[in-house]
């Protein structure tokens, strides 16, 4: 029995070891593929590994944009004593900025604010080439610039543009630009966000936002990403020191490629909207709806005629997502229109009646008067020297106003300087009546003035305010 007993232990600890020895064996066989995710290198050419290849390939498509303007200094009052009417001096004002390739015929995308207000544009490429550059298009409300140089045959090195889609939190990302003015630089960073609307940059946000550092001098430049495609454009940096914080923004490829589009075939980028308002949902909105997050975006006006009255959507309609992708605010929803040609459709889910449909959208251009209806009045009358326009759908969007403000008015676009015009009307006013008689196009506010008067009673709304008044001259 003991014998038996002590055969049992001999036999149950061989059987153990043996047990311990192939499950050793299976851990040291299986243990490159625990490894394989996150290891240490294994090789000189493992630790040679960088962003090199991918540098080498990209940053000749991205460029330095000087630009320069004539400014005049202001006389001092101790100038003015002693030389009497002195004239201001001039001199040239220099500012520089990042552009990206987006052509090899020469068609390069920076910043608005990197261009605003110059007179001229150079353009010097990553090899130091100088090109002079001609503003094809600018667009402030985006924040993109369209330049364009003669590169008299040579094909210059492009980027391809990214699907910003499919961007996500996490991906790696290199900015290349020239910050502070030192010359060509790369960071690297991730996407640390996508979709940012409450930025206070634009009006047609959904920025990405990115750890990569980004600092003055960048803005126009590049966000690559590992496959040597163009992510975005940086365009600001969240600081309050004026250097990276680690919180950068950039412009999606898709808006870069549709204003690029717009300004080579048809010399002016339109907004296509979806004809309606919408607000945010709330908590409470969501809890009605039924919904267990809030999401999307609630119409609260729909333009009469306009693509959303066409296809059917109404007051207190949930829109939660276009084109598949969700929105969360109204800025959201025209970014997302606004990267479609006028005439394509959009796929809106909207959720009505606590049933979730998909309703197609042909986008549009807003219908009305634009900018290049403007007017100016001229005479001896109180509007002599401003410009105006009829307010419309339009010119609201192209300026930032109300859309739905419709033949409610006439808009005051710009006053001359030193014009009667001045002592009365600022840009932004908009002329509700004159005399009485409501003024809903320039004809019937030229007809209300009356040439051989010399005093009118006018209603003007400014700043969301409605002013009431007497006007002689």
């Amino acid at each position: 029995m003991m014998h038996t007993l002590r055969m049992t232990k001999h036999v149950s600890k061989f059987l153990v070891v043996a047990g311990l020895s192939v499950l050793a064996l299976l851990i040291l066989a299986l243990l490159p593929l625990f490894a394989s995710a996150q290891r240490l290198p294994q090789s000189q050419t493992e630790i040679d590994l960088s962003f090199a290849p991918l540098v080498r390939e990209a940053s000749p498509a991205v460029v330095n944009v000087f630009t320069e303007r004539m400014v005049s200094n202001r006389v001092s009052p101790m100038e003015q004593m002693f030389f009497g009417n002195a004239i201001p001096k001039q001199r040239r004002q220099n500012s520089l900025g990042s552009g990206v390739i987006v052509g090899s015929d020469g068609v390069i995308v920076t910043n608005n604010h990197v261009i605003e207000g110059a007179d001229t544009y150079r353009v010097v490429l990553s090899d130091r080439r100088e090109y002079p550059a001609e503003l094809v298009l600018a667009d402030e409300r985006t924040d993109l610039a369209v330049l364009k140089i003669d590169t008299e045959g040579a094909v210059l090195p492009v980027l391809p543009y990214a699907d910003t889609r499919a961007a996500q939190v996490g991906d790696l990302v290199l900015a290349i630009g020239n910050p502070f003015g030192v010359g060509q630089t790369v960071t690297s960073g991730i996407i640390s966000a996508t979709a940012r609307t409450d930025v206070g940059i634009s009006d047609y946000a959904f920025f990405l936002q990115t750890d990569a550092a980004v600092n003055p001098g960048n803005s126009g430049g590049a966000l690559v990403n590992t496959k040597g495609e163009l992510v975005g454009v940086n365009t600001a940096i969240f600081s309050r020191s004026g250097g990276s914080n680690g919180i950068g923004f950039a412009i999606p490829a898709e808006m870069v490629k549709r204003v690029v589009d717009a300004a080579m075939n048809e010399g002016t980028f339109v907004r296509p909207w979806l004809g309606l308002a919408a607000q945010s949902v709330s908590y409470d909105i969501a809890k009605a709806q039924g919904l267990d997050r809030p999401v999307g975006v609630m119409v609260t006006e729909v333009y009469d005629d306009g693509p959303a009255d066409e296809a059917g959507l109404r007051r207190g309609d949930l829109i939660t997502a276009i084109d598949g992708r969700e929105v969360f605010d109204e800025k959201g929803l025209k970014f997302l229109a606004a990267v479609r040609s006028p005439g394509e459709e959009a796929s809106l889910t909207v959720l009505r009646g606590g049933k979730t449909q998909n309703m197609g959208v042909t986008v549009a251009p807003p219908p009305g008067a634009s900018e290049a209806d403007v007017v100016l009045l001229e005479g001896r009358t109180a509007f002599s020297g401003a410009r105006v326009v009829e307010l419309s759908p339009r010119l609201a969007e192209e300026n930032g106003l109300d859309p739905f403000q419709k033949g409610s008015g006439i808009y005051v676009y710009s006053v001359m300087r030193r014009s009667i015009a001045r002592n009365f009307f600022r840009p932004g006013d908009i002329v509700r009546s004159v005399n009485g008689v409501q003024t809903k196009t320039v004809d019937e506010l030229k007809s209300a003035l009356n040439e051989g008067a010399s005093s009118w009673d006018i209603e003007i709304e400014r700043n969301g305010r409605v002013v009431r008044g007497t006007v002689r001259l």
